[in-house]
């Protein structure tokens, strides 16, 4: 993996000089590390270090003689907290993907958010930090928040003053459709359809998907709705409503931890709604105090679990910031979620019918 990377890197080295005379090409990355201490409500309680969805990638974009303008995007997850002990990620694991644009709209093709998991984007007030919205909306099976391998996207030009509709489909989860036609993943595509405004004070988003009943974590149906609007231009309130449902049985450990329930329920199809709200507020010309509390409503018995985070941000320039943030999750019987598992490289398993609490301190910085 080290020789591949580093391949890579010499690669676009000795490249990018020679595709910037006819493209536009841009380096550009985050490094995003956080210290914080977790603790289980059973008996972990840790100071640790993570590294927050950092990144490296490069972009390319170049205007044709038609009109029309072709653009290309490859990004690396990297680890700032452990370095090179990512020995065993691929190349390319965020978002990567080809596609060209123009007055018919923008077409892609690659591996990259699905319009069902950019629809959160209204209410992401913690994205990639502690308190974040995924570890409640992207829980055990019922999984949506995701960047979808082998995808065809299309997103029609602005239109009402600033809505756009974006469909997409998911052609197969691997590299390759099955080959021997057994039954075993023919059926594994998933379908986007969303709704998008952005103009002025409001930012409004909603979303439905549908991943076929022999996908990796089974059948399963999502629809999503946000919507942030600026109340003054120094506070941003929001809030989301997500259904999802699935049809397949409950994963073992689950099952095995659960102390007791509608056991039935996890072995079948389940819904559950998550709703919340949330604000982020301009305290100060370069500092930012935000807070939200989203519910977790499972069709099962005592499954159920509440976000709580707070966090105050300051911005020591464009590129930079600081924050800290103190997040909680109220569990029933039956969940054991955390507010630190999504995005982050410091994580550890939550203990069922116990709270989870995690304070974070950090620092990121885009260039």
């Amino acid at each position: 993996m080290k020789k591949t990377l580093c391949a890579l890197a010499v690669g676009a080295t000795l490249f990018t000089p020679a595709l910037a005379m006819a493209a536009d090409v841009k380096v550009y990355g985050r490094a995003h590390v956080s210290l914080d201490y977790l603790d289980d409500g059973k008996g972990y309680n840790e100071v640790g270090l993570s590294s927050n969805s950092s990144r490296l990638g490069f972009k390319a974009e170049q205007k044709l003689e038609n009109g029309m303008t072709v653009f290309g995007q490859i990004e690396q997850e990297i680890n700032f907290a452990s370095g090179s002990a990512n020995d065993d990620v691929e190349f390319a694991t965020r978002d990567t993907f080809v596609g060209l644009k123009g007055d018919f709209g923008q077409a892609r093709l690659g591996r990259f958010d699905s319009p069902f998991k950019a629809a959160r984007g209204p209410v992401n007030f913690f994205g990639d930090m502690v308190g974040d919205i995924r570890n409640v909306t992207r829980v055990s099976e019922q999984r949506f928040d995701e960047r979808n391998a082998n995808t065809i996207e299309y997103k029609t030009p602005k239109f009402g003053g600033g809505f756009n509709v974006l469909g997409a489909l998911s052609l197969h989860e691997k590299n390759s459709p099955d080959a021997t036609k057994d039954g075993k993943n023919d059926k594994d595509k998933a379908y986007d359809l969303a709704l998008t405004y952005k103009e002025g004070k409001v930012d409004f988003a909603t979303a439905y998907e549908h991943y076929e009943e022999e996908a990796g974590r089974g059948e399963r149906d999502g629809f999503r709705i946000a919507a942030a609007y600026k109340v003054t231009p120094e506070l941003n309130i929001g809030a989301l409503y997500q259904y999802t449902t699935f049809d397949k049985q409950g994963t073992a450990a689950d099952i095995a931890a659960a102390k007791g329930g509608d056991l039935e329920k996890l072995l079948s199809k389940q819904d559950t709604h998550v709703f919340g709200v949330a604000a982020d507020y301009k305290v100060a010309p370069k500092t930012y105090v935000r807070g939200q509390v989203f519910h977790r409503d499972v069709d099962a018995t005592d499954a159920n679990a509440t976000l709580l985070a707070v966090g105050v941000e300051h911005r020591l320039d464009k590129a930079v910031r600081i924050y800290a943030n103190l997040a909680t999750m109220l569990n029933d019987t039956n969940s054991r979620l955390t507010p630190w598992s999504q995005g982050r490289s410091n994580n550890i398993t939550g203990a069922f019918d116990e709270d989870a609490l995690g304070l974070s301190l950090g620092f990121r910085y885009d260039f």
